[in-house]
């Protein structure tokens, strides 16, 4: 069954309790990160990795495409495809062998540049800004049942 659910980001700190959240019900799989450029992407991966125990800077993979992550025996990639010309390129970079990690946690920036050469989401969280700028909300696409009794929870 998939599920479809609605959050408010009014500031840091309601991102940051919907990265805990993220970090205690979804630890593998694959995540669309769809939104304009400020939609805040990379802030939500910021704490969803330091939810998971990451310490130290997240920076956005922009220019190198992929950053990697090992936290407590746990394989994590952060992709940004933002800069990509052609999906291609992945194919080209050894995508194949990144997604061949068993258990290991995908996170797309720019999911809609990588076509065919990417797996289809497990998780899909689109984030939009209001019309001020000042608040976001974001909607999450899945059919993990915990992620969903997590949410109605908060």
């Amino acid at each position: 069954m998939s599920y479809s659910f609605n959050v408010t980001l009014n500031n840091e700190d309601d991102t940051q309790n919907l990265a805990k959240i993220l970090a205690n019900h979804f630890t593998d799989g694959v995540v669309y990160l769809i939104g304009d450029l400020g939609a805040g992407k990379t802030t939500l991966t910021r704490y969803y990795l330091q939810a998971m125990g990451h310490q130290g800077a997240v920076k956005s993979p922009t220019y190198t495409i992929v950053e990697p992550y090992s936290l407590q025996g746990k394989e994590i990639f952060h992709f940004d495809l933002y800069r990509l010309n052609d999906p291609y390129e992945l194919e080209l970079m050894g995508i194949r062998d990144y997604l061949e990690t068993p258990n290991a946690l995908f996170l797309f920036e720019w999911p809609s540049k990588g076509g065919e050469e990417i797996p289809q989401a497990d998780l899909i969280i689109e984030i939009l800004k209001s019309e001020d700028e000042l608040t976001r909300s974001a909607t999450l696409t899945f059919s993990n049942e915990a992620l969903k009794q997590a949410l109605e929870q908060q």
